[in-house]
Parts: C-alpha cells; structure tokens; sequence
C-alpha cells in the first residue's frame, strides 16, 4: 500500500478537504492525502499524536453511568470549546482508539445505520474549598449514554425517558432508584451553579495542546441561551 498521508480533518471541514482530493480510509476512520494531493491539503497535515494516558488523566476517574451536569457558570468550559478543531480532532482519535472504537460504559459500537455514534466526554472534578473545575479524564461514550449525562439537555430536546430508560437498563436500577439519583444530581448541579470556578485544563497544556481562554462567566448563559434557541444544543 503506498504511503498514506494522514491528515486532521474536523468535521466541520470534511466536505472542503473532500473537494480537495482528500480520502476517508474506513478502517483507520481517518481522512488523508493521496500522493499528488499532500500540498493542496498541507493545511490539514497531521499533528503528532496527543500522548494516552494524558498527563495527570485519572482513567478511573468517574466511572459507570450517572448524571453528569456541569454548572451553569461552567458552561463553554468543556474541551471542545476551549481547543481548536484540529487539536479536537486528534483528541477524539486518541479517545475512541484507545477505547477499541466501543462505549467504555456499556460497550456499544458505533453504528451509523441506527444511527449510533460514538463521543468524547470530559469527567470533571469540583474543588469545592478551592473553587476549581478540574479536567480529570476523557471518556469515549455511546450517543445514548452521552444523553444520560448531560440529563438536562435530554429535557430539553425531549429525550428524557429514553434517557431514563437506557440509566435504568445499564445499571440495573428500578425506576425510583433512577429518578431518586436524577434529582441528587440536579440539586448538586443548582448548588455549583450558584458559583464561579476557575478552570484548570493542565492535563491538555501539558499533552501540547493549545488551550484558548473560555467566555467570562458572566457572558456564558446569555451564550448559552442563544445557542439552544439556534440549534437545541448550549455550547
């Protein structure tokens, strides 16, 4: 096989690089420059690969399925936020590779023709003394159990008993057990809310990652608020 280029393609940017002569390679899941192809796509040239574990990376941080909600007054502090595309892309690689391309919760593959995806999650830590959001781990997750994390965006966009039923399913819980762990989680959620945090993203700067300061806290829900009038989705 001739040697393949590799190339860090975002998504956002598939279609462009595609026009350009880029090749998607289904077995690697990854797009790259054929031979002829490496200067008009040299914008997309491969980074080095981000480290695994990532420095600090806690892998038993935040494990099993549970509500994970962030702070209002963190929102657009989540990695994807804070890093650019192409630093994004190498870290979903990394997430979902290492994963062996499955749920690491309830081990489900990603299936487009359902559709099921697989996505990248951040497990948090809350200094409470110190007020600090703390990056501990990135976690690859399954759509469904992704929704179940982000339970109030599920309200939201009307997903909430499936949400629910699949808490249930993978945890083997009754029903009372999930809905009793649902309104914990929330009443956690408005206590951090009512605060600021400073936001530590050590475990990126220091895999090289280049980390771009989020909105001021102040601006984040009004952000927040036209993002999901847009698209359903804050952040």
């Amino acid at each position: 096989m001739p040697e393949r280029h590799w190339l860090d393609v975002p998504f956002a940017e598939k279609d462009e690089a595609k026009a350009l002569g880029a090749r998607w390679d289904p077995r690697e899941k990854r797009w790259y420059a054929p031979g002829g192809r490496v200067s008009a796509l040299r914008r997309w040239e491969a980074l080095p690969e981000v480290p695994d574990p990532l420095p600090g990376e806690d892998r038993e941080f935040g494990t099993g399925l549970f509500v994970d909600l962030v702070p209002s007054s963190c929102w657009f502090t989540n990695v994807r936020s804070c890093v650019s595309p192409r630093d994004w892309e190498r870290l979903r690689r990394m997430i979902v590779r290492r994963a062996g391309a499955e749920c690491e919760i309830c081990g489900a593959r990603e299936d487009r023709s359902i559709p099921r995806r697989l996505e990248a999650h951040e497990r948090w830590a809350y200094d409470e003394a110190g007020a600090v959001q703390t990056l501990r781990r990135l976690i690859c997750l399954c759509d469904a159990c992704h929704t179940v994390t982000h339970f109030g965006l599920a309200r939201v966009r009307g997903l909430a008993e499936t949400a629910l039923e699949h808490l249930c399913a993978v945890n083997g819980w009754s029903r009372d057990d999930a809905e009793e762990h649902i309104a914990g989680m929330f009443e956690l959620w408005h206590r951090r809310s009512a605060r600021e945090w400073r936001l530590d993203l050590s475990m990126l700067t220091g895999a090289g990652v280049t980390v771009v300061p989020p909105p001021e806290a102040e601006q984040r829900p009004d952000i927040a608020r036209r993002r999901l009038d847009e698209s359903g989705r804050p952040g």
